[in-house]
């Protein structure tokens, strides 16, 4: 009996670690989709919060922040009162969405924020500057405008030229760099589906349309800079 007892717990255990171990994966597929239904909820708890708060439910955020990346939802603030709990795909409940707000000064939409090109971003962002430590200035190759500048990733001793998968139109985007060195996204093919698809926008020659993306989708388009329109194409906004 004993013996018996000792393997019942001994089995119990490692079915507790493996159910650990594989939660989490099983999680994953599930965290990464937009759910619509979970997108609504977070926007009713939202304006029920500023109804009677009168102010949003955002966590503080310098003045520099990225404007996608500028209003975060405060869950602390909206959990349990208004929402019982994040959404599964959210980053507080172990997705890879940060769920923020756009439009907040006349009328706030909830958006999510993909984590997973923030984090690509960031790796390409390290290989960067391992190269600047060791050369005096980025890897640059061609001009794409002022400022503005395509990779040259056989300096990064990278045989192939790496991209990020959209989350607009599900293209494969490529990375640029701006004078600073820094690593952002090229949206152009996507602000130029977005132009096609939506021929009856105000936007303008010296306007930032990067909205085009975030009015018509789920998403914000993260790690970008500011576009306009020039004969009806997306080009750099630059100064």
């Amino acid at each position: 009996m004993k013996k018996c007892g000792l393997q019942f717990l001994l089995w119990t255990g490692v079915l507790l670690i493996l159910s650990g171990c594989l939660y989490p994966e099983s999680r994953k597929g599930e965290n990464r989709i937009p759910y619509t239904d979970q997108i609504d909820s977070v926007q009713t708890a939202v304006d029920q919060y500023q109804s009677n708060k009168s102010v949003l439910p955002i966590k503080t955020r310098d003045e520099g922040t990225p404007i996608y990346q500028k209003y975060p939802i405060d869950f602390k603030k909206i959990v349990p009162a208004y929402l019982q709990e994040p959404p599964g795909n959210s980053f507080e409940n172990g997705g890879v969405f940060q769920y923020v707000l756009i439009n907040v000064e006349n009328d706030p939409m909830v958006r999510i924020l993909d984590l997973i090109i923030v984090e690509e971003v960031k790796d390409l962002q390290l290989r960067i500057n391992d190269y600047r430590r060791n050369h005096k200035y980025p890897p640059f190759k061609d001009i794409l405008a002022k400022d503005r500048y395509s990779i040259d990733y056989e300096k990064l001793g990278m045989d192939t030229e790496p991209t990020i998968k959209s989350p607009f139109t599900n293209d494969d985007l490529p990375f640029f760099l701006d004078e600073k060195g820094n690593v952002h996204v090229d949206y152009r093919s996507d602000l130029n589906k977005a132009i096609t698809n939506n021929p009856e926008h105000s936007f303008k020659e010296g306007d930032d349309i990067r909205d085009l993306l975030a009015f018509n989708s789920f998403y914000v388009p993260v790690s970008s800079v500011p576009y306009t329109i020039d004969n009806g194409k997306a080009v750099f906004l630059v100064k």
